[in-house]
């Protein structure tokens, strides 16, 4: 079968079985199963695929249309510029938590500017696929970093991750629950922790609530039960002035902000995403 006839036959299939664009994602399988760029596709419709790179791409396809995440199909997805191994036993990486990452590399510069000579320290909570603090180190020389999660084997994906950007020299990770077994104080800690109350997950995308890893998603009846935690443990890790950013969910600002206690903590910012949601929680410790 020709390159054209697969991509009109699959793109059907994909429709029948409610995946947003249909078209474009079997492009993108079909790409990745013959090993070639998309463009590939384009100036070769009339390509006849052989017997084995038909089986490959129909066992491609055949997940999809079972809705399991394309990236956990390709194990790669590209963020902050840079390529990242994924699994499901991490989080897809969002766009939205480069408003996290690129906030930190901003306030870590500023705070290079002022102190050349000493090491900048990060700690991140629950690192997944490491996506976030493998790119903060990418772009802060100066800085090392702590990572802790109580997956085994996300620390595992964010481990190789680290390896293939060359900064592993610089990241030491901790397998616990959120600061179990972190003793150190950072000039900066940050976190993308489970934020979506447990009562949407009949609401979440196919793809979302059957393949994604609950523990990162998920946190009790508001969806605040970690970044509570967090809120309240992170004093003790931190440098007096350090930084504490949080990735939160729609309509949780208000409550934040009135959980954090002035006394511990500056007054809260919210940095909105794309669509003016509130996204991210930035705090700095008194």
């Amino acid at each position: 079968m020709t390159i054209l006839d697969l991509l009109n036959q699959s793109a059907n299939r994909l429709s029948e079985a409610g995946v947003a664009d249909p078209r474009r994602e079997a492009a993108s399988l079909l790409a990745f199963a013959l090993d070639k760029a998309p463009a590939f596709l384009i100036a070769h419709p009339e390509y006849e695929l052989t017997d084995d790179e038909a089986a490959r791409f129909d066992g491609l396809m055949a997940r999809r249309a079972n809705r399991e995440p394309f990236q956990y199909i390709t194990e790669q997805q590209e963020f902050y510029g840079l390529d990242f191994e994924v699994t499901p036993d991490v989080l897809i990486p969002r766009p939205e938590t480069e408003i996290l990452v690129e906030e930190a590399i901003r306030e870590l510069n500023k705070l290079n500017e002022l102190n050349t000579l000493r090491e900048l320290t990060v700690c991140e909570i629950g690192v997944g696929s490491g996506c976030i603090t493998v790119s903060i180190l990418q772009n802060v020389p100066a800085a090392t970093a702590i990572a802790t999660d109580i997956s085994e084997k996300a620390i595992g994906v964010a481990m190789r991750n680290a390896t293939s950007h060359r900064i592993a020299d610089r990241l030491t990770f901790i397998e616990g629950d959120l600061f179990a077994g972190v003793t150190e104080k950072f000039d900066m800690i940050v976190s993308n922790p489970p934020y979506i109350p447990d009562a949407d997950l009949t609401d979440m995308q196919k793809e979302v609530r059957d393949f994604e890893p609950h523990s990162a998603l998920f946190a009790g009846a508001d969806g605040l039960d970690i970044i509570r935690r967090i809120v309240n443990e992170a004093p003790e890790h931190l440098n007096r002035g350090g930084l504490l950013l949080i990735e939160i969910g729609f309509g949780q600002s208000k409550v934040l902000g009135d959980l954090v206690d002035p006394s511990i903590w500056s007054k809260p910012e919210f940095l909105p995403d794309l669509q003016s949601i509130d996204r991210v929680l930035k705090v700095r410790l008194r």
